[in-house]
């Protein structure tokens, strides 16, 4: 197992480059099993994730590779619909194999994901949804079982705003007979860009961006050649944070600053600078960092996967901040972490109380989340000497060498044997 030491205190500077968007493609993946044949994808990030999915189509008879970025699946010898537990336990997106199995061969048993570190992300949307498209779920042994005839187009009201689960039954109404409309559905750059991918293999998808999403179903769909996944907010997002909280000046590249809307209008409140580039961002630290509350909330808004990062700036920051967790109200497992490196946070239901500190100290931490991962390293590039953190399978879950990247502007990083 590794571990990842930083010795903080160096300022960044220089440029990075965003891989794609691991979010995304995820759901590309698993919308190829609704077409036989070859599909291709470039930007595809070497993710723990990316390579989980994989082993599930495998699983179900496809073939995967993933080279230099360019991933191509062939579902010619998809002929399986069973998703184990081992799977799923590893990675919640699994779940995302239900509505392309349901759709194409009108079965499925995937395994119910449980809960995770931060907090329960129970499926009932998703199986609300297929359950309205006509498909007879039953639940036994901690297995979703699904079979479908034939899905037929109907009215399918989220009662939240579930990004997973739009995607899931967006899968499964591609192919139903009829016409389908989401209705509070997510609006998440990731789901335009599954349903973009899916208009591209034949579908036809309205709305995507919107609340309301309609589908006419068709009969069948083409696999894809070659596109481009989008880079990924998240990691630009957290680039930007490490360039404030080190005073620094990074050039972000292959950032849509579209996408980073409430992320970066919180850094200019704290008093940095930013302007964009050709294809990105630059994003400079001001001398003093503001404090500034945050509230996590479905896209526009400002993202929960941004949460932890902006805490960990916060810990430094002039003044007293309140960040509010409405999407997992669990999500605060990195707050003992920060505390233990000098942070003044305390929790409050689902907020956190920050009073910022002059400098963190530099102690053994240890990654509990994708997330948290990021933010205790970014935490580490902020302390006064050495830190070690732990656990961070966390982080290769879904940043591709980030680690690396800092490295290449500026900080002192690097990984060793626990």
């Amino acid at each position: 197992m590794e571990k990842i030491v930083i010795e903080g205190g160096r300022r960044l500077e220089g440029e990075v480059t965003v891989s794609g968007a691991k979010n995304a493609v995820l759901p590309l993946m698993a919308a190829c099993v609704l077409a036989e044949g070859v599909s291709t994808f470039s930007n595809v990030p070497d993710l723990a994730d990316v390579r989980t999915m994989g082993k599930l189509l495998e699983m179900l008879g496809a073939r995967v590779n993933l080279a230099d970025g360019v991933l191509t699946v062939d579902t010619a010898g998809v002929d399986k619909w069973l998703v184990p537990y081992e799977l799923v336990k590893t990675m919640r997106a699994s779940v995302l194999a239900l509505g392309p199995l349901i759709a194409r061969f009108g079965r499925a048993r995937v395994s119910l994901p449980g809960g995770c570190a931060i907090g329960e992300r129970p499926i009932d949307q998703h199986l609300k949804g297929f359950g309205l498209l006509g498909a007879d779920i039953k639940v036994k042994e901690g297995y979703v079982e699904a079979t479908a005839s034939k899905l037929k187009g109907c009215v399918v009201p989220f009662d939240i705003s579930t990004v997973t689960g739009t995607e899931n039954v967006v899968l499964s109404a591609v192919l139903a007979h009829g016409q389908t409309t989401l209705l509070n559905a997510a609006c998440e750059p990731e789901v335009s860009e599954l349903c973009g991918v899916l208009n591209k293999m034949g579908a036809k998808i309205e709305g995507a961006g919107k609340d309301i999403i309609t589908i006419q179903g068709v009969t069948s769909l083409e696999p894809v050649d070659m596109h481009e996944v989008m880079p990924d907010r998240i990691e630009a997002g957290t680039f930007m944070v490490a360039s404030v909280l080190t005073k620094g000046d990074l050039t972000i590249k292959n950032c849509r600053f579209e996408h980073c809307g409430a992320v970066a209008g919180k850094l200019i409140e704290t008093g940095a600078e930013l302007t964009r580039t050709n294809n990105g961002v630059r994003i400079k630290g001001g001398c003093r960092t503001k404090s500034v509350d945050i509230s996590t909330l479905p896209y526009p808004g400002f993202p929960t996967d941004m949460q932890a990062q902006l805490m960990v700036l916060m810990s430094v920051a002039e003044g007293l901040s309140v960040v509010t967790e409405n999407i997992f109200p669990q999500r605060f497992m990195h707050a003992g972490e920060l505390r233990r490196m000098g942070a003044d946070i305390k929790l409050v239901g689902n907020s956190a109380v920050v009073r910022g500190v002059p400098k963190l100290s530099g102690a053994p931490i240890m990654a509990s989340d994708l997330r948290a991962s990021a933010s205790l390293l970014l935490a580490g590039l902020a302390a006064g000497g050495r830190s070690e953190l732990s656990r961070v399978y966390h982080l290769d879950r879904g940043y591709e060498k980030l680690d690396k990247k800092l490295e290449s502007v500026g900080a002192r990083v690097w990984r060793e044997t626990q």
